[in-house]
């Protein structure tokens, strides 16, 4: 077995986009684009954890790796650490969660964040690019992370917070997040056991629960935008980049 591994949470039950991991983009299913970029990164091996038997089936049919999980959980970092427990009895180093979303993710951002997560500096490490404009900064759909100092040109850089709306002007380093996390064993059995935070809840973003818990997360840059597919509106956009 591999120390790391990249692990896929993927669900039908999207509330603004259902079935979404079975939407097609060049006649393949965006999960399965998902699978591929994963398996092209070289890192280790991968899997994808899924509540629904037709997901299940498609990964296993293509050759796949798939672990049917239970139906509820409340994060996906849960569903990822149902796979890490079960399906590989908690023993990789490493934990690459890659959301089921971002088909166009580039997989030379996936071995950056497994080459720096195998340093050990962090606990949890992540991604981000730059905002184009105010509007991005304005707009509630697009997570935002704030640094210690600038990520660009430089190595991972400490999280301060994350937000999706109500960002201080005064905040220097504000960068578009990119829904990709790696984390060390250790860290994400910590994270699971770990009550959900105030935050966490209150802006409906998983991250807060690790600093507000005083886990440490580090951000590098990215000069990749990869569309996290949220809505019909996201689909249509990412079919039209991918299938020029």
């Amino acid at each position: 077995m591999s120390s790391t591994v990249i692990i896929i949470p993927s669900r039908l039950q999207a509330q603004r986009l259902p079935d979404k991991p079975l939407k097609l983009i060049n006649q393949k299913e965006m999960i399965l684009h998902v699978y591929d970029l994963a398996i092209r990164s070289s890192i280790g091996e991968v899997l994808v954890v899924t509540p629904d038997k037709a997901i299940f089936e498609l990964v296993e049919n293509y050759g796949g790796k798939s672990f049917l999980s239970k139906d509820f959980h409340e994060t996906g970092t849960d569903r990822v650490f149902e796979g890490f427990n079960k399906f590989f009895s908690n023993k990789p180093e490493f934990i690459i969660n890659l959301q089921g979303d971002m088909p166009n993710l580039n997989t030379k951002d996936i071995i950056k964040l497994k080459d720096y997560l195998n340093k050990k500096k962090c606990d949890i490490a992540t991604l981000a690019s730059t905002l184009e404009s105010q509007l991005e900064v304005n707009d509630k759909n697009i997570v935002k992370v704030i640094t210690k100092e600038s990520i660009e040109n430089s190595d991972f850089f400490e999280a301060i917070d994350f937000k999706r709306e109500d960002v201080a002007k005064e905040s220097k380093y504000i960068y578009h997040h990119i829904g990709i996390y790696g984390f060390t064993k250790e860290a994400l059995i910590r994270y699971v056991n770990l009550k959900r935070s105030k935050l966490e809840i209150e802006r409906k973003l998983e991250q807060m629960r690790a600093l507000e818990n005083k886990m440490k997360i580090h951000v590098g840059f990215t000069k990749t935008k990869p569309l996290s597919v949220d809505t019909q509106k996201d689909l249509i956009k990412i079919k039209k980049i991918m299938e020029k």
